[in-house]
């Protein structure tokens, strides 16, 4: 079995990072990748920077009605049968991510593989967080658990069985999707005990207290949504597990 891997990235005004973020797509020495840059307009020299790469990468450039709808964009447009996420500011730390993670698929029959992560600072680009995921147990959900989502590698069929992302969301949608797919279907996983993704701390997913807030909020409403019952703690025991990423 010979797997097509579509990854899409989305991206605005992120000329001072994307480019290394293409690179580290482009270096993967797994040969089937189809690669798909979703920009929602960009004035600051993304639409020339995606066009340099000529038939490497494929690209749109226009507005959007927010994050999850650009990803929506993407799903509507790749042809692989799995498929992955890297952001604007993240890259690949090895050239082997995409080998290893076909790998896995093929020889585990599974529909999703999750592996770890970790944060750099992005001005000294030291290591400054590392997200060990884990072995997948449904009830670790309950206890604030999530699979790191730029590791979560999902087969195309899935997204056609239970839907995209809900562009209502405005920062919990990879949250929600997830939460839906894992634990309200219950979508075969396995977890790949190696690093898979770098990412700049600062980013949508890692700025402000106000932002957490605001994913507190759209963590909650992603359980009531898909008509699950979390534990009282659950939603506030989320962000609590991160403190024991962080390096001393």
């Amino acid at each position: 079995m010979n797997l097509k891997v579509s990854i899409i990235t989305v991206s605005f005004n992120a000329i001072a990072t994307l480019q290394q973020t293409i690179e580290s797509v482009l270096a993967q020495d797994y040969s089937d990748i189809e690669y798909w840059v979703i920009d929602g307009g960009s004035s600051d020299g993304t639409k020339e920077l995606l066009a340099s790469y000529g038939d490497r990468i494929k690209y749109i450039s226009e507005p959007d009605k927010g994050i999850y709808d650009a990803f929506n964009k993407g799903l509507a447009l790749v042809t692989g049968d799995v498929i992955g996420v890297i952001g604007a500011d993240d890259f690949y730390p090895t050239t082997d991510v995409i080998r290893s993670v076909v790998d896995v698929f093929e020889r585990q029959d599974v529909d999703s593989i999750y592996g770890d992560l970790q944060f750099i600072d992005p001005i000294s680009l030291k290591v400054v967080r590392k997200w060990k995921a884990g072995s997948y147990k449904r009830s670790s959900w309950l206890l604030g658990w999530m699979p790191p989502h730029p590791t979560f590698y999902v087969k195309r069929k899935v997204y056609e069985e239970i839907g995209n992302f809900k562009i209502h969301y405005t920062c919990a949608g990879d949250y929600e999707f997830m939460l839906r797919a894992l634990y309200k279907h219950g979508i075969s996983v396995a977890y790949l005990p190696k690093l898979l993704m770098t990412m700049r701390t600062g980013g949508t997913s890692t700025a402000s207290w106000k932002h957490r807030w605001r994913a507190n909020l759209e963590d909650r409403k992603a359980w009531r949504e898909n008509g699950l019952r979390p534990y009282f703690i659950t939603v506030s025991l989320k962000p609590l597990r991160k403190i024991f990423q962080f390096l001393s």
